[in-house]
């Protein structure tokens, strides 16, 4: 499994349906589509959420990424992340 970063945007429309069963319908949809969400955090500044998410390849990722712009109705922007560690091994 690879982790990746999902950075989302809420729109205004978006802001209205916020809600504890909109984020259950977020998670039921990323292990739908074969991952795994690590944890969530909203943030201050350009965006307004975070998801750290695990999934096996960039193919389920796309997909959820697009899934989830439809249900909650926000703009996702996602980018792999690896450990540092792992980064030192490739470049060694």
């Amino acid at each position: 499994m690879t982790t990746f970063l999902m950075f989302g945007k809420y729109s205004a429309e978006a802001m209205k349906g916020i809600s504890a069963a909109r984020t259950v319908e977020a998670q039921n949809l990323i292990k739908k589509n074969g991952g795994e969400m690590v944890s969530a955090y909203i943030l201050l500044g350009e965006n307004d959420l975070l998801l750290i998410v695990n999934f096996p390849s960039i193919d389920e990722v796309i997909k959820s990424s697009m899934a989830l712009s439809k249900l909650l109705g926000i703009s996702i922007s996602t980018v792999p992340a690896i450990t540092v560690e792992h980064f030192d091994k490739i470049i060694a």
